[in-house]
């Protein structure tokens, strides 16, 4: 089993987003996903979560919101000593980074990722009017 991805978001967003990039990139095995439910608290979030990578021994978290519950509870995990890669602000483009990464054996860069895929759209057509004008 190589590395796996872990999604961790308020509500469904980790599932869609996962279900999202697997219109993109087919099935993914290696990518899990633990909501955290308008009716469960920390606890009952930390227990999903447990449960979920206690059979994972190479694992990369990304988590929807800096400072949100999903966050708060690895992050609490991680002080009292977890092994855990936790990343926050995960987005499309950091997933597919992780596929492609596994997928050619490279570095895995996912602040690039994330960074690197942000752009105002408008700007970049501006851009393009402006050369095909010259």
């Amino acid at each position: 089993m190589g590395k796996q991805l872990v999604l961790i978001s308020h509500g469904k967003f980790c599932e869609a987003l996962k279900e999202s990039t697997e219109m993109i990139m087919g099935p993914q095995e290696n990518i899990h996903t633990v909501p955290l439910l308008s009716e469960e608290g920390q606890e009952q979030f930390k227990e999903k979560f447990e449960k979920e990578i206690e059979s994972l021994d190479d694992f990369v978290v990304l988590c929807d919101l800096m400072g949100g519950t999903p966050c708060t509870v690895v992050s609490k995990m991680i002080m009292r000593g977890a092994d855990i890669k936790l990343y926050a602000g995960m987005n499309m483009p950091m997933v597919l980074e992780f596929i492609n990464s596994e997928m050619v054996d490279k570095e895995l860069d996912l602040i690039n990722a994330a960074v690197n895929n942000t752009a105002y759209v408008n700007d970049i057509i501006a851009m393009d009017d402006a050369d095909d004008e010259e």
